[in-house]
């Protein structure tokens, strides 16, 4: 009711004063955005789910994001601090961060220095289940030196000390909002994770997760006449083909995200004349994620925790066979065309990371597989094509988020597996429930209750350490943690965690690129992770909109305020 009575005033005025001048903020209406995964939650710090922290995007900002070329720009932040202008001291175990001048949240109180100082508190305080906890690794102290300026203080030298704040996983949080929010209290915060109080180019007039949020622009917001849109309708559901056709073929949406569809699918829609595709690569990687841990409900509370290893794919030999079996140019094809790649790496670019010690991968061996298989003792022995080991079935569960494309991988796997005498169970999981950040739920990729499982992910910025250590032990979902845990597998190797905790310490880009190609084959050749496809993201928008620059970076909304309408 309240956006609607806002549009209807907004809509009076705009046709008693006639059109907007090109300057004024508000002057285009309505920008209509289409994620066919609902949004669930609009504080990234509780969700790793990219629905979720795009949309939190429009609203909470960091000091410094990332831009289509993948080169950090100050945001929030009047510059980035480097060792040249003094903003990372000479040891580099601070960096030093001043935020703009005049600066003020969506209520119009002012943004300061202790704002910074309290999201670190926020996102590190025990119990709290902070997703993004592996940007804030080493952090030791923030003080703030001014009303403007804040020090963040590392435990080691950080040769690359831009994982805190930066990037739309690790904005500014207001401290009068959140503060009584720490710990175990911050799942709790409804008004808050639903409506934060931001510093973006809009502010959230009502969300009703897993369907829809409302925003209009931000009165305050610091750029003057941004965002030339008064409101913005960000629907959430359906289906990749659906949200399509509501901007290429009947223009219904002006945007719409993660097109995964077949190739020859979109090129038919965008051939009506009424949109664009849009696409870009960084290291978004479609997945196979192993469970090391044990989903069986028997386990109660238990289940899929590191307690309890897996029965099965604790086998190395078992999960080298899986890998042996697939075909990934025949997905590639069947599922993207040119908006995908074949890939034997996690981390695919930029160049100096990608690791050529995996291209194996690329042809499928399924008699290998069977080799392997036999070797480690797993043979069909009552002749029912699975085969079995101490009478455990060599049985799997599959599951992913509802998709046309993940389908049909789902589909083309369980034949792949069948041939070397594993049988699958293929489960497809609602994307908002999936991807989304209710504890509760016993169907959330964190919780990860069935045996293997199919979902995308990707670095931000260029630089992987922050990425990688999402791998480390003790980085596993747990109830502890609320199940905000980011090592989905549940993976433990103390030889990873040295290399990252080296990397992390480590100046100069072929080092450290060295470094990150190393971690990445220790995941790839233990088979923790199997990498299907490089992914672009490919989303699509009208011809009449104006302003998109697709960035794979960062979130595709990165520059949402200078989004415009185009006359005609």
């Amino acid at each position: 009711m309240l956006l609607r009575s806002l549009c209807v005033f907004s809509a009076t005025l705009t046709a008693l004063a006639g059109p907007a001048p090109a300057s004024e903020q508000g002057r285009d209406g309505t920008l209509k955005i289409l994620y066919w995964q609902a949004p669930t939650i609009l504080n990234p710090y509780l969700s790793g789910g990219i629905k979720d922290i795009e949309a939190a995007s429009l609203v909470l900002e960091p000091l410094a994001r990332y831009g289509p070329d993948g080169m950090m720009r100050p945001w929030l932040a009047e510059e980035i601090p480097t060792i040249a202008n003094g903003g990372v001291s000479p040891d580099q175990r601070s960096i030093t961060w001043r935020l703009k001048a005049g600066l003020t949240w969506s209520d119009g109180s002012a943004v300061t220095a202790e704002d910074i100082r309290f999201t670190h508190a926020y996102c590190t305080a025990p119990g709290g289940g902070c997703s993004q906890a592996d940007k804030f690794r080493g952090v030791v102290d923030v003080d703030v030196l001014d009303p403007r300026t804040a020090r963040v203080t590392f435990d080691a030298a950080r040769p690359n000390p831009y994982g805190p704040f930066v990037g739309p996983q690790a904005p500014i949080l207001q401290a009068a909002q959140f503060s009584a929010c720490l710990g175990p209290a911050a799942p709790g915060c409804t008004e808050a994770n639903f409506a934060p109080i931001g510093t973006g180019p809009f502010k959230v007039v009502d969300f009703r997760p897993g369907d829809a949020v409302q925003f209009v622009a931000n009165p305050g917001y610091r750029e003057p006449g941004k965002p030339a849109f008064a409101d913005v309708t960000f629907k959430g559901g359906g289906t990749p083909a659906a949200a399509a056709r509501t901007v290429l073929e009947t223009g219904e949406f002006d945007y719409a995200w993660n097109l995964q569809l077949r190739p020859e699918m979109l090129s038919a829609m965008e051939a009506r004349g009424t949109g664009r595709i849009t696409a870009a690569f960084s290291t978004l990687v479609e997945r196979l994620a192993f469970n090391l841990s044990d989903p069986d409900p028997a386990l109660g509370e238990a289940r899929s925790t590191v307690a309890h290893p897996h029965p099965v794919l604790s086998d190395g030999a078992v999960r080298r066979a899986l890998a042996m079996a697939l075909d990934r140019p025949v997905m590639v094809e069947i599922g993207y065309g040119a908006s995908g790649r074949t890939t034997c790496n996690i981390i695919p670019a930029p160049p100096a990371f990608a690791s050529d010690a995996n291209e194996d991968c690329l042809a499928q061996d399924l008699d290998g597989a069977r080799a392997a298989l036999d070797q480690a003792g797993w043979t069909d022995s009552d002749g029912d094509g699975v085969r079995d080991k101490e009478g455990r079935a060599l049985s799997l569960v599959l599951q992913t988020s509802t998709n046309a494309v993940r389908q049909d991988f789902q589909v083309l796997i369980k034949e792949w597996w069948r041939q070397i005498g594993v049988e699958t169970e293929l489960r497809n999981i609602e994307p908002s429930v999936f991807f989304g950040a209710d504890p509760s739920s016993p169907d959330t990729f964190q919780k990860f209750y069935a045996d293997v499982q199919m979902f995308a992910g990707a670095s931000d910025g260029t630089d992987p350490e922050g990425y990688l250590s999402t791998w480390f032990c003790g980085r596993a979902p747990s109830p502890e943690n609320q199940w905000q845990g980011a090592n989905i597998s549940r993976w433990c190797d103390p030889a990873f965690d040295a290399l990252g905790e080296e990397l992390s310490a480590t100046g100069g880009l072929e080092a450290r690129a060295a470094l990150a190609r190393r971690m990445n084959d220790m995941l790839v050749q233990n088979h923790v992770v199997l990498p299907l496809v490089d992914r672009g993201r490919v989303s699509a928008h009208t011809l009449s909109l104006g302003g998109v620059e697709a960035n794979a970076w960062d979130s595709e909304l990165w520059n949402i305020a200078d989004w415009t309408r185009l006359p005609g």
